[in-house]
Parts: structure tokens; C-alpha cells; sequence
């Protein structure tokens, strides 16, 4: 790893690096990659925003690298990180576009990908807020759309590609996204997959948004306009 400009620069909520770096694939093949690690006030007991371009990578390669760097991250001690983080790319940098470009050539080969839905119940939120942007964050990084649903129960219903729900289930479960009850950040781990699968004459979900509901009758209202009602009687209605 070759760092070749770096800078810092203020903003309204934090410091912003920008740096430029090279990035050994093999002996004789480097990648230039550009980064930008914007730090919240609250850093390093927040993670970084992170951005990544590079002219060598195609944009489905630098958004797997930025979101396995935002996972890193959060599984990171609360303490200054990103040349930890820079470290951890190096290391990682040829698995992570190998990976990727698989995952581009299967797509390619077996041409548009189906549509599936997926449906989790999370238990608990503490830090509720940190939670919520997380899960944001995480469907629009992926490219899927749904619904997160608070009251009563907390439910999850995304749709999309298979495999972009499989990684958000991973990052779910793996990034520490909460905290427990002396306030120490936790992972989930009380998560459970109600639904996960395809479905024929599916209503496509336009954008992922939040809704809160007073009752479990105003719950199924919401299943019924997206077209998941029978979703909703199979998984929802028979929670205790």
C-alpha cells in the first residue's frame, strides 16, 4: 500500500480526510483508489462515512469495498481506525474485487436477477436512532426496497436481489448496530428470518420507507397496500 496525497479538511460536522492511495493486487498490478472518511463529531464512538472511487474498479467493486469497510468498521473497537482500516484494505483488497466481480459474472451470465422478499422480527432497539439510519443505509447501499415497521413488533420487509438480502442479513447480524444494557455496543443477535423467498406476481416496492403503526390492524393496512397480505397472514399475524 502506497499512500500518495492525503488531506483534511473541516466540515459542519467534523473532519473530512481525502486520501489517494495505491493498492498491490499482484507483484506487478496496482489499483489506484480514491477514499473519503468523513468523521461525525461523535468519532470514534461512531463510525466513519466512507466513500471509495477508482477509474480501475467498476462502481459494483467500490461499493463491495465501501460497505466490507463500513462493516470492518463497525466491528471495530470504539477507537481511532481509519489507518486500521487502510491496513485492512491492503490485506484484503485482492479477495474483495475477486469476490465482487464473481458475483458481477453469475448475474451476467444468468442474465436479470429474480425478485425476492425477506422478512425479519428484531427484538429490541436501544439506540433506536443509530439503529433506524442504520437499516436505511444499509438497503439503499444494497439497492432494495421495503418497509421497516415500528410498534408492537419491529419488522423488517425488504425486496430485492437474493443476494443483496443475504448481505444485508449478514451485515445484520455481524455489525455492532446497538448496545446492550450497560450502553456497550452489541451486535444483533436476537434477529429472527420470518420469510425469506420469491414470490410470483409480485407488487414491486418503489423505496424503502419507515412507518409506525398503533395496531396490529393498521399493520395489516400496510401489508395490504404493498400486496403482501397473504405475507402477512402466514408470518405476522401468528406472532405472540
Amino acid at each position: 500500500m502506497r499512500c500518495l496525497t492525503s488531506s483534511v479538511f473541516t466540515a459542519e460536522k467534523g473532519l473530512v480526510f481525502r486520501i489517494q492511495m495505491e493498492v498491490e493486487a499482484a507483484p506487478s498490478e496496482r489499483t489506484l483508489l480514491s477514499l473519503l472518511f468523513q468523521l461525525p463529531t461523535e468519532y470514534p464512538h461512531c463510525v466513519p462515512k466512507i466513500s471509495v472511487s477508482s477509474k480501475q474498479l467498476s462502481r459494483k467493486q467500490c461499493q463491495h469495498i465501501k460497505r466490507s469497510l463500513l462493516e470492518k468498521a463497525s466491528a471495530l473497537e470504539p477507537d481511532p481506525m481509519v489507518h486500521e482500516l487502510l491496513l485492512w484494505l491492503q490485506q484484503n483488497f485482492t479477495e474483495l474485487t475477486l469476490n465482487d466481480q464473481s458475483l458481477v459474472e453469475v448475474q451476467e451470465e444468468g442474465g436479470e436477477e429474480e425478485t425476492w422478499i425477506a422478512l425479519f422480527l428484531i427484538d429490541h432497539m436501544r439506540s433506536k436512532t443509530k439503529y433506524i439510519k442504520a437499516i436505511e443505509k444499509w438497503s439503499t447501499d444494497l439497492g432494495l426496497t421495503g418497509r421497516l415497521f415500528l410498534g408492537k413488533l419491529i419488522l423488517v420487509l425488504l425486496q430485492g436481489a437474493r443476494r443483496s438480502i443475504k448481505e444485508y442479513i449478514h451485515l445484520q447480524r455481524t455489525v455492532k448496530v446497538d448496545v446492550d444494557s450497560s450502553g456497550k455496543r452489541c451486535k444483533e443477535k436476537m434477529m429472527r428470518v420470518l420469510c425469506e423467498t420469491q414470490v410470483s406476481d409480485l407488487k414491486r416496492i418503489s423505496s424503502f420507507e419507515i412507518k409506525e403503526f398503533l395496531s396490529l390492524e393498521e399493520l395489516q393496512r400496510e401489508f395490504e397496500q404493498v400486496g403482501l397480505l397473504k405475507l402477512y397472514q402466514e408470518f405476522v399475524s401468528t406472532l405472540p
